[in-house]
Order: C-alpha cells, then sequence, then structure tokens
C-alpha cells in the first residue's frame, strides 16, 4: 500500500602628477578602473583574472590509505590514513569537477568546499590513470560558474601564467610566473610518467594539484599536476586541449547515461578557436539515421553551442534515450538542422530487462532541468514510464508518470543508483523493499517483496543477453 510521507576631490597640483601616472601606466600595459569616482590602479589583470577564475575552483580534502615507506618488521604490509589535498575545476554547471586522479584515489569520503565556503560530498565518476585525471560531481541546487576554457596550442615561452590552488591546505592561493618552457616530458614515480606537460616557474606547492594554469586574460590554459621535488621555481602542468579532450573521454554520455548514438568526433582549430567535427559515423546507429556525415561540423545541440568535443558530451548529459535531439550542423558551406535519435545501449537494455523482469517497471532517468520544474525537495529520480500488471510494482499501486526518487536508504537518481541497489549483496536483508515516489505534490511510499535469488537470476540472465 502507498502512504503519503510526512550582496575627492582631487587639486590642480595633483592632477597633473596623476596624468603622468596614469599615462606612464597605460604604456607599459596597465589597465585602471573607474570605481565609486576613483582611479585604481590595483585592478590589474592578475586580479581580474583569478576574479574571474576563483568561483570555479575548489578545494578537495579526504582521507586516503596509503602505503607506508617505513617496512613493517612483521612482515605486514604496512598500511598508513593521511589526510589528502587537492585542487579541481567546475567544466560542468552540474557540478563535474575535473582533477587529478592521485588527488581522489583511494578517499573514502572526496570532500570539496566551494569558493562561496559552501561544502559538499562528491561522487567519484570516472579517472584516467595514464593522464592523472579524474571526474568527481557533486549536487547543488543552483547552477554552479564554469571555469573558461582557453587554447594551449599558441602558448609561449615567457607568457605570464598565474596558478590557483590550495597550496598546503591554503585555500585559493594565487601565484604568478611565466610559462619557462613547453613539452616537457616528467618522471614523478616508477609507476607515472607524464608527456607534453607545460613547465612555469609560478609557485606549485602540494595541494595545487588539479588547480587550473591561467593566463593573463583569465582562461584555463592548463591543469597544475606536478612538483619536481628539491628543485625550485619549477612546477609542471597538463595543457588544456589535451586535458579536455580526456575530460571529454570521462564525460562520454555513452558510458554515463547508457544509450548509444553513433556520432564519433574530434575537437578541430579553426583560426584561433576550436569546432568539433564528425570524424566517423556508427553504422547502423542514431547517427547514421539521422543522415549525419564524417566532415560535419556540430555547431549546436538543443540551442547548446558546441566549440570543442567536451561541449558536445555535456550537452548530451541528462538527456533520455528515445528523444529526438535537434542538432545544428555545418555542410558544404551551408547550415543545416537534424535530429539525433539517442537509443539505449547494450548496458542500457540489461538494465531495463531487469527491473521489467523483477520490479515490473520500466524507468527513464529525468534531466536536472526537467526534474527542477517539479519545485520537489529532492535532488532527482527516475520517471515511470510502465508498470507490468500482476508485478510486485503493480500490487503496491505505483502508476506510470510516478517518480521514483528513493530505494531503502538510497536516491535513485539513475540507473547506476538503481543497479546498484537491486544487485546489492544484502538485499536480502532489506526485505521487503521501501520505496519513494513522486506523484503530483506527494511524496508516497511502500514495500516491495522482492525475492533475492529471483533478482540474481534475473540479473545473470540479462548480462548473457547483452
Amino acid at each position: 500500500m502507498l502512504r503519503p510521507r510526512d550582496r575627492h576631490r582631487i587639486g590642480l597640483p595633483r592632477l597633473g602628477a596623476l596624468l603622468v601616472f596614469l599615462t606612464l601606466a597605460l604604456a607599459v600595459g596597465g589597465h585602471l578602473s573607474w570605481a565609486d569616482g576613483q582611479l585604481s590602479p590595483r585592478h590589474t589583470p592578475v586580479v581580474r583574472a583569478v576574479q574571474q577564475a576563483r568561483p570555479s575552483v575548489v578545494n578537495i580534502q579526504g582521507r586516503k590509505t596509503v602505503r607506508s615507506d617505513t617496512p613493517d618488521p612483521h612482515g605486514v604490509d604496512p598500511f598508513r590514513q593521511v589526510n589528502g589535498m587537492g585542487t579541481g575545476i567546475i567544466i560542468d554547471d552540474r557540478g563535474y569537477i575535473l582533477t587529478n586522479y592521485h588527488v581522489v584515489e583511494n578517499v573514502d569520503r572526496i570532500q570539496v568546499t566551494l569558493a562561496d565556503r559552501r561544502e559538499f560530498v562528491a561522487e567519484f565518476i570516472a579517472h584516467d590513470p595514464a593522464t592523472d585525471l579524474a571526474i568527481i560531481k557533486i549536487e547543488d541546487s543552483r547552477p554552479l560558474t564554469v571555469i573558461r576554457f582557453g587554447i594551449s596550442s599558441d602558448l609561449m615561452p615567457g607568457e605570464p601564467v598565474i596558478a590557483v590552488g590550495n597550496a598546503f591546505g591554503y585555500e585559493h592561493t594565487v601565484t604568478c610566473g611565466i610559462i619557462s618552457a613547453l613539452h616537457r616530458e616528467v618522471q614523478v614515480s616508477a609507476t607515472q610518467e607524464y608527456h607534453d606537460l607545460i613547465q612555469t616557474d609560478a609557485s606549485i606547492n602540494p595541494g595545487n594539484s588539479g588547480g587550473p594554469l591561467l593566463n593573463i586574460e583569465g582562461d584555463m590554459i592548463g591543469i597544475n599536476v606536478a612538483v619536481r621535488v628539491g628543485a625550485q621555481g619549477i612546477g609542471f602542468a597538463i595543457p588544456v586541449d589535451e586535458a579536455l579532450e580526456i575530460a571529454s573521454e570521462l564525460l562520454n554520455a555513452e558510458r554515463i547515461e547508457r544509450f548509444r548514438h553513433g556520432v564519433i568526433g574530434q575537437t578541430r582549430e579553426r583560426g584561433e578557436g576550436r569546432e568539433f567535427v564528425v570524424t566517423g559515423v556508427q553504422p547502423e546507429s542514431s547517427a547514421s539515421r539521422s543522415g549525419l556525415r564524417v566532415g560535419d561540423v556540430v555547431q549546436a545541440v538543443d540551442a547548446h553551442p558546441i566549440r570543442r568535443r567536451l561541449d558536445f558530451e555535456r550537452a548530451l548529459l541528462g538527456r533520455s534515450a528515445s528523444s529526438p535531439l535537434p542538432l545544428t550542423i555545418a555542410r558544404d558551406g551551408q547550415v543545416r538542422q537534424v535530429e539525433l535519435e539517442l537509443s539505449p545501449s547494450a548496458e542500457g537494455e540489461r538494465f531495463e530487462q531487469l527491473t521489467w523482469t523483477v520490479v515490473g517497471l520500466r524507468l527513464r532517468a529525468m534531466s536536472d532541468a526537467e526534474f527542477r520544474q517539479l519545485r520537489s525537495r529532492y535532488r532527482g529520480g527516475m520517471r515511470i514510464t510502465a508498470v507490468r500488471s500482476d508485478s510486485v510494482a503493480w500490487r503496491q499501486g505505483i502508476r506510470s508518470g510516478d517518480i521514483l526518487v528513493g530505494m531503502h536508504v538510497w536516491e535513485t537518481l539513475s540507473p547506476e543508483n538503481v543497479r546498484y541497489i537491486l544487485n546489492h549483496a544484502e538485499l536480502e536483508s532489506f526485505q521487503p523493499l521501501k520505496f519513494f515516489i513522486l506523484r503530483g505534490e506527494e511524496t508516497l511510499y511502500g514495500h516491495l517483496p522482492l525475492d533475492a535469488g529471483q533478482v540474481l537470476q534475473a540479473a545473470r540472465r540479462s548480462q548473457a543477453r547483452g
């Protein structure tokens, strides 16, 4: 049964001196601003660059287990708990954060602090050990500020740069320097080697890892990654072009959302900017049926401008399968409109088989924008699109159109959440499985008497079919 749940004036002698100062400041590239009736030479390009980037830089803290450098006399592998720290960069306003993998590796609880001092616990999304990059995500009720991306293909030795990060735990520390060299190869340990790094003399210390290296205009042109032990004034950063391509792989919508579209593409230089060009179309895919061709330039996805592959992947996150997605493309000098229909991936189909067989539900992930329209106190949910007659869900009174927001003690924001619950080793002890749904403005709950053995068998059958 379903139940409701409960922010002077200036004298003439001084005026001449000020005009001389103003002329000299402008001659050497100084930027002065007029604020509250006063000229302020303090508002330099560095200050403006930091002010622009600061809301997009987060501090990361957490305890991790590491192997001790001191051998254990009893022969037991020695491990110890240490406080880890690092920095991250907001790359999507829904809370996706790019950082170094070594910052969040083996961290039990990833604590993220924003520039406005608000704290969150982040979810680990994906990582790439070879490049030492990772994606984590926090959930906020309001859009976050995304850092402005620069480009790293035109960097120049001697160019001024700025590093921002959690140096030695001192949050939002700012240091300045220049680009010392480009294309450095750095071996920092027996297992970690970096390629094609930016070398800088801006102070980069432990805790700066994962933070942005900015140019004088406040654009991110690298991700601070390494300090040379024993050296002074030598730090390194991953070029932004490479980092964002890796981020695109980590945020691949086919992997995260479990649907298939068939578009293969890459970021390409165009003048002083970037564009996303289709380099391949998978046969018998949605991309193939839509008429996309190799060489097409994707300019927009559902009115979201696309400049990089990362923009394309971000635009697909939160979308539902079987929903046509309008794409604006450029082909042979003409702008065209096509529709890309997303279809469930093999893993998505296995998920549908599992929930339909065991619970009697077909579920569809809801985008953040769609869920926010409900003005609910919950963070998200899965819309129920069908209920199988005589299933445990049907007998509990669940209807098509309801929104599943929780099972047992966990939220159900995505297929991964539901799959985690149904495949849990202790599912038997959760019985009957409590669930929570939204229906209109009401929150209702009930209990699903699931057979853990049946769930396991259904999961195995769906894996075999996949």
